[in-house]
């Protein structure tokens, strides 16, 4: 177990470098399997959820190994997982039903976990699967697919990045030519998408509400470097609004984080595109109104870490999360550090105030977590924020050594 102790801070200055995405890499870790050659991934981010991956990956039959700082994937036996533990401890575990199914013409895993953030069922996952002509059934608290794939049309119920990435690797070996509608246009999508046409897929329209994919015998190895994280590079720029200051974002994508960058604006951030990334000016001064939607809409993955920015942003902010019905969980441990937040069901109304006091917090998830650590950065005196599930972790490799680098006080501390 860790915790992160986290201490008023001045005006952060300096360069942070942003890391390869964590939800690019997992689904390119993934399409490694639809291959028996060697996959290099480059400069993988140092995360537990990739860890984790790999760790299910390897109980796939895939070899694994480092090369410098690349991670070298090779799924030439390939077989279904016996362990369950890997796959519930993580979501982007049902990524491997589709290269799994396409290789092996069977895919059985249990039902995956993740962050409890609400309700994230599959169900979208097996319907595109079941067009494509694979039979689904239940056991146990696992699902079982198997069948030979052919092409297929797919309309998605809705446009969820998950099964628009499982359905893209599971059509790419499929007989035929496969349509999916109402498509999520994440800009992993288009990376996964770009990652397996240089194995030899054929795909179109990836970005967009309908990619198609023209299915081929087989594909072969390749080398990788996936996007930066536009969510590690989103909260980075948070923690500047919050604390002032100037911060280069290296790697950062402007045309990534668009939604967040006009928030910024709007709340009197100085943003500037700058050579090689994305630089970002002064402390929020004005509220702002947030609305959580698919992409290119606000992610949800920052709304936490800008309702930190809107606990010392003077006058009313108010949020509206219509992606996942628990995401508001963070709001109570904000609330012990001082913010003024009203939860009514889907919306969080923030009152700004001039101070926070530290105090001792949980990370209820993932991006909770990081906002714990931004509000922590001015608050006065010391914030613990208590990392009991390892949630920070699990997105964010070494936020403490990033923030100290540009005058965040910020320690991880491992406790027994």
């Amino acid at each position: 177990m860790a915790h992160y102790a986290v201490r008023e801070s001045p005006p952060l200055r300096g360069e942070i470098p942003i890391g390869t995405s964590k939800n690019a890499v997992l689904p390119i870790m993934c399409g490694a399997l639809l291959t028996g050659d060697d996959v290099r991934i480059e400069k993988p981010p140092q995360l537990t959820d990739v860890t984790t991956l790999t760790s299910l990956l390897r109980a796939c039959g895939c070899r694994t190994h480092q090369e410098e700082d690349a991670l070298v994937l090779r799924a030439q036996a390939l077989c279904n997982p016996q362990d369950d533990a890997d796959v519930r401890r993580m979501r982007a575990s049902v990524l491997v039903l589709g290269p799994l199914l396409a290789r092996l013409g069977e895919a059985r895993i249990p039902l995956p976990g993740g962050c409890a953030i609400g309700q994230r069922p599959i169900d979208q996952h097996l319907k595109g699967m079941s067009a494509l002509g694979a039979r689904v059934s239940f056991d146990h608290g696992g699902v079982t697919l198997t069948g030979r794939l052919r092409g297929a049309v797919i309309y998605l119920d809705m446009p969820s990045v998950g099964a628009t990435e499982n359905l893209m690797m599971a059509a790419t070996l499929a007989e035929g030519v496969t349509r999916i509608e109402n498509a999520a246009k994440e800009p992993e999508i288009v990376d996964l998408s770009a990652f397996l046409c240089s194995m030899g897929a054929r795909i179109s329209g990836a970005g967009t509400s309908t990619v198609t994919v023209e299915g081929v015998p087989v594909l072969h190895g390749t080398s990788w470097l996936p996007i930066a994280d536009r969510i590690e590079a989103g909260t980075m720029a948070c923690a500047c609004a919050l604390t002032g200051g100037e911060l280069l974002l290296r790697g950062a994508r402007a045309e990534h984080l668009r939604s967040l960058l006009f928030k910024l604006s709007e709340a009197g951030v100085h943003i500037q595109d700058a050579p090689g990334g994305l630089r970002v000016l002064g402390r929020a001064k004005q509220p702002f109104e947030i609305r959580t939607m698919v992409y290119p809409g606000f992610p949800t993955d920052l709304q936490a870490p800008m309702m930190a920015v809107a606990c010392r942003t003077p006058g009313t902010s108010v949020f509206l999360e219509t992606i996942f019905e628990n995401r508001f969980m963070h709001a109570a441990e904000l609330a012990r550090l001082g913010a003024h937040i009203r939860v009514e069901n889907r919306v969080a109304v923030v009152e700004g105030t001039p101070f926070l006091t530290g105090a001792r917090v949980t990370a209820t998830d993932l991006r909770a977590g990081a906002a714990l650590i931004l509000a922590g950065l001015c608050a006065e005196g010391e914030t613990t924020v208590c990392d009991e599930g390892g949630h920070i972790a699990r997105g964010y490799a070494g936020i403490e050594e990033k923030l100290r680098a540009v005058g965040g006080r910020v320690e991880r501390v491992e406790e027994p």
